[in-house]
């Protein structure tokens, strides 16, 4: 599929508006989901200014806030410690949250809009004030009760009890619920904002190098064609990275990935993920393995593969031309130990620590190109089967990373 249709299909599909408005607080354009979010259809909304969708109560000053964004614009969240409302085309207004990201074209200032609707947040949220309330009434019933029938006292301090129980269970529950709700649409928001920011570097060198390539038409050009063509490859494999590791992160966490074990030869296993990521090697880099196992194990085979393969890009990625990569597995305990070891860039132990987190990026590798999700989504994978994970890391020296599957 062509880049240009992986962004279309990313702004048509996702599950936030998404508005973009000119330096004139203009829209010029609107993704489905805010026209139903809104109640507008998008040739409504085009044209005419953010304000149709501003309440009427805050309308007639939002110019001002508006203009003090355009002099002094920034990526953040709107409305932190308030609540923040949009005005469907009804004239009822909505609970949402809002984020702003902006950027530069030909000399004018852009800014993105992605829009949550919060209404059930804020039915959950009221929902256990409610409950808050009746637990309140019940506490005070309790203690008049045991004032009044000392008699009684054990046998109606039970049932309140059970009724407390229940009560405080519920109230667990709903705050769990939203909880969850809220880290996902954390993800789902920085999952935005990083795909504009992560996307635009590949499909700038994508586009760059295909109109070059027009340009080089005679015999004598091919050496330059190969070249403008291999940067295309590298830029869609590293788009598709940045997809994989989005939808996997999202399976994950809506609790979409189970292990299905099934006997798996733990040597063979490896051995095709090594012949299948050969061709990601740079120029002289080997991969060597030391292992004398011969044995199967219980565990999923898809989720060993994928451990597999973020261990082994990445020992590929941060390591120079020329470096040795070496895995390398044991039995202990019941449990089979697979290393990788590079001789790459390696970690700084200030960094350790948060390497196992969502969107985290060591300090010397911001400028390499990924979303700090590979080794997150490895530790999610490698708690299903029931493992653990191990890292070790020396800057400028490399890094071993090892992980444990019970052997069964």
């Amino acid at each position: 599929m062509p880049d240009s249709a992986h962004m279309a299909s990313l702004f048509e599909n996702a599950t936030e508006g998404i508005i973009l408005t000119n330096n004139l607080g203009v829209i010029v354009m609107v993704n489905p989901a805010a026209e139903k979010m809104f109640e507008y259809n998008k040739d409504e909304l085009i044209g005419s200014p953010i304000e149709i969708l501003i309440p009427d109560n805050v309308k007639p000053h939002h110019h001002q806030l508006r203009e003090g964004f355009y002099k002094h614009p920034s990526n953040r969240s709107m409305g932190i410690g308030r609540d923040l409302n949009g005005r469907k085309k009804d004239g009822n207004n909505m609970p949402v949250e809002v984020s702003l990201s902006h950027y530069q074209r030909e000399g004018e200032i852009f800014v993105i809009a992605f829009i949550v609707d919060i209404t059930q947040r804020k039915k959950i949220e009221q929902s256990m004030l409610e409950q808050k309330g009746e637990l309140e009434k019940i506490t005070g019933k309790m203690r008049q009760l045991n004032a009044d029938l000392e008699v009684k006292v054990e046998e109606r301090t039970l049932i309140l009890k059970e009724a407390l129980q229940r009560l405080e269970q519920s109230q667990q529950e709903l705050s769990e619920a939203l909880d969850k709700e809220k880290q996902l649409n954390e993800i789902k928001s920085r999952f935005v904002s990083m795909a504009s920011h992560e996307f635009r570097t590949p499909l700038t060198t994508v586009l760059s190098s295909a109109s070059l390539l027009s340009k080089y038409t005679s015999d004598n050009d091919q050496e330059k064609r190969d070249k403008h063509i291999s940067k295309i490859k590298n830029s869609v494999n590293n788009l598709n990275d940045i997809l994989e590791d989005f939808l996997s992160l999202g399976k994950l966490t809506e609790g979409r990935v189970d292990a299905k074990v099934e006997p798996v030869n733990i040597k063979l296993t490896i051995e095709e993920t090594i012949e299948e990521i050969k061709s990601l090697l740079k120029k002289d880099q080997q991969i060597k393995l030391n292992t004398n196992l011969d044995c199967v194990a219980n565990t999923d085979k898809k989720l060993l593969h994928n451990i597999l393969i973020n261990l082994i890009s990445n020992a590929i990625k941060f390591s120079d031309e020329g470096k040795m990569i070496t895995i390398s597995t044991k039995n202990q305990d019941k449990e089979i130990i697979i290393s990788v070891a590079d001789e790459g860039i390696g970690i700084g132990a200030a960094d350790q620590e948060h390497l196992f987190t969502s969107f985290f990026r060591a300090a010397n590798a911001v400028n390499i190109q990924g979303t700090g999700l590979g080794l997150h989504i490895v530790k999610r994978y490698v708690d299903l089967l029931g493992g653990d994970v191990q890292l070790k890391s020396e800057l400028n020296k490399g890094t071993i990373i090892s992980f444990s599957i019970p052997c069964n």
